[in-house]
């Protein structure tokens, strides 16, 4: 079992242990992380919904995030994978989400945001995290790491840690935005 698959089985065991689901907002995963979640056998009891939003005027139709966005931040950001969580939660009615935006290259890059640069967000309903990643390598090899850093996050996220740091979080608060 390769590693991305050995990570959403063991999603899959922590979501079937509180009897939750999960739903994934992708842009440069191209719906990878949604793909690797439904490798494991018996998913559709924990996946809700898998929403491929490659386009700004998408992520805005399906998920709701705010076209001025896009103007302000640009869809590479931290402020775009946040409301892409929040959106695909309400919209799927999954308690876990998990967002993703980013530059795979080999074209697309910028100075604020160089190829590799990924946005991810996780939320939970309560509780909403985002980290920003530069990933090295060519087009799949960004997309990859993309894909492992997302469910690895879901997985802290589910079991109660914080995404971006691996460590325990306080008892839940109000969630941000």
């Amino acid at each position: 079992m390769n590693h991305i698959t050995h990570l959403a089985d063991e999603l899959g065991a922590a979501l079937r242990g509180l009897g939750e689901q999960v739903t994934t907002a992708e842009s440069c995963t191209g719906g990878g992380i949604a793909e690797a979640i439904t490798r494991i056998p018996g998913s559709s009891v924990w996946f809700e919904a898998g929403y491929v939003t490659y386009s700004n005027r998408q992520k805005t139709i399906q998920l709701g995030v705010p076209v001025e966005l896009f103007e302000r931040v640009g869809a590479v950001s931290r402020e775009v994978v946040e409301a892409m969580a929040r959106g695909a939660r309400a919209r799927s009615g999954a308690h876990f989400a998990v967002a993703v935006s980013g530059v795979a290259g080999p074209d697309g890059g910028s100075v604020e945001n160089p190829v590799g640069t990924v946005w991810l967000a996780w939320a939970d309903g309560e509780r909403l995290f985002a980290r920003r990643e530069l990933f090295p390598g060519d087009r799949e090899a960004v997309r990859r790491q993309t894909v492992q850093a997302a469910l690895a996050g879901l997985a802290r996220l589910v079991a109660g840690e914080d995404p971006g740091t691996n460590t325990q979080i306080p008892p839940k608060s109000g969630m941000p935005g």
